[in-house]
């Protein structure tokens, strides 16, 4: 059953809740929504990294035992300050990065194209989309079909160090090639036998 009526959780508190499918679940309250009856528990890391936490959103619709088991009543801390300014310019860049990948998909760009151009982006930010090519520091540019060879630029230390991501950049994905055949293949040397 779900919380009873007028259930009030406190931030702060410890709960312990049993879902419906009978897993048992204990936390930290670190926010509760009477109206849509939502509790948010901070859980150890399952990670099991230090100083990290796991948030779990419970419904507690689907939630048949809930336990208070140490309630606070004193009031909780504050809530830590947040920098707007931070938060907003961490929003803008990554709506830029989505409308980056959203105009090389809408004009056409392979696959590889698109995947070199984020591996380029982790390294230098200094990368956009001109058309299908990608335009690296303003001073490389690089064309379908996006091999180290379609690096184009003034010779120097900028166009090098793009030779070198992109190159790095192939090796990897041959690698991972290599690496995923045996697993292709091991199904079908199972259906083989099988027969």
């Amino acid at each position: 059953m779900a919380a009873p009526p007028g259930e009030y959780f406190s931030v702060g508190s410890q709960v312990s809740c049993r879902t419906c499918q009978e897993q048992r679940l204990q936390g930290e309250v670190v926010a509760f929504d009477y109206q849509s009856k939502m509790l948010a528990l901070k859980c150890p890391s399952s990670s099991g990294k230090p100083n990290h936490a796991d948030i779990l959103l419970i419904n507690l619709q689907y939630v048949s035992e809930v336990e208070i088991i140490n309630d606070r009543t004193e009031t909780p801390p504050p809530l830590a300050s947040l920098n707007i300014s931070k938060l907003a310019s961490k929003a803008r860049t990554e709506k830029e990065e989505k409308l980056s990948q959203a105009y090389a998909i809408s004009a056409g760009v392979s696959l590889e194209g698109q995947q070199l151009f984020q591996t380029i982006h982790k390294t230098i930010k200094d990368c956009k989309w001109q058309e299908k090519n990608i335009v690296v520091m303003e001073e490389v540019v690089i064309t379908p079909p996006y091999q180290v060879e379609n690096c184009k630029g003034k010779e120097g230390s900028a166009l090098s160090h793009v030779r070198k991501i992109v190159e790095k950049h192939f090796r990897d994905v041959e690698s991972q090639k290599i690496l995923q055949r045996p697993q292709a293949q091991q199904p079908q040397k199972e259906a083989a036998l099988s027969s």
